[in-house]
């Protein structure tokens, strides 16, 4: 019986997310090739024991678990073509590009029919997280393909995520990068109205990047299993009604300064209202008494 160590690890799309992710595999056991079109991403792996090929063919040939990290849907597809040429039955195709749920689960459809598991396992964590080894990876799979897939990933990923079946890995990172950009949104927000009160945006990036690394930033809230509403038994009712009265009192104050610098704070009048009920409480501001 071949055990998940011994398992044969492919790789396709040795980009800036692809090759650190890959080059973490070199020194495990069970074999390693990796591919890509351009000969210079293939030599330093080959320099180090790696088998090297530009052919996703060559690759199902050789391994029965395959990280594909490549730009988008219609390249995630045309590997997968490829590789269901000489894939053989049991092997598992895990795309880690951000693609389409419904691509997922169409080519997973596809590949099933040749005896080929295709799970959907994006990442988080950007080029850095890769380099470290730190990355996040939510994984929509079969238990048993997930099984799998477990321990390679675990070479490169500091926490591995069963998300659910396949589709479920990249609704899971669609949601995480809905926060991700939304609060790049809000970033932007705060340093035009730190900017028209005459502040240094830079200093204020500083605060912000020291308080979340000691208070969790958003993710410090995300600690229930559900958004309904939370009944005043719950052990988490005081909690949040506390971080909501906190927020709309801080909400309304800068909101007051947006408008005496005639700045819009749309995203900031959006969170006054809407700050209690995401967090499980009612909110205390009338949207037609908002400052």
């Amino acid at each position: 019986m071949t055990t998940t160590e011994q398992v044969s690890v492919g790789y396709i799309g040795l980009g800036n997310m692809g090759a650190p992710m890959a080059k973490r595999l070199l020194d495990r056991p069970g074999g390693l090739i990796v591919c890509d079109t351009r000969p210079e991403a293939l030599e330093p792996f080959g320099k180090a024991g790696a088998k090297v090929t530009s052919s996703p063919r060559e690759v199902a040939e050789n391994a029965d678990v395959i990280s594909v990290t490549v730009l988008n849907d219609e390249q995630v597809r045309a590997v997968v073509t490829q590789l269901l040429d000489t894939a053989r039955p049991g092997t598992v195709v895990a795309v880690h590009s951000t693609i389409s749920d419904v691509t997922a689960v169409e080519l997973a459809d596809r590949c099933r029919a040749h005896g080929v598991d295709l799970i959907d396992a994006p990442v988080s964590g950007g080029a850095p997280g890769a380099h470290k080894g730190k990355l996040a990876v939510m994984v929509g799979a079969s238990d048993d393909a997930f099984e799998k897939v477990r321990e390679p990933f675990g070479h490169w990923a500091e926490l591995v995520v069963h998300a659910g079946d396949v589709g479920a890995g990249t609704r899971m990172k669609l949601a995480r990068n809905l926060l991700h950009f939304i609060s790049f949104t809000a970033a932007a927000e705060a340093q035009r109205l730190a900017e028209a009160a005459g502040l240094d945006i830079t200093e204020l990036g500083k605060v912000v990047r020291h308080t979340d690394a000691i208070t969790g930033g958003a993710g410090a809230i995300m600690l229930r299993d559900t958004t309904d509403a939370l009944d005043e038994t719950d052990n988490w009712y005081p909690i949040m009604t506390h971080v909501r009265d906190l927020g709309e009192k801080d909400l309304s104050l800068a909101i007051g300064l947006g408008e005496r610098l005639d700045v819009a704070l749309p995203l900031a009048r959006l969170a006054l209202t809407g700050l209690g009920p995401g967090l499980g409480v009612d909110s205390t501001v009338d949207k037609k008494e908002q400052p």
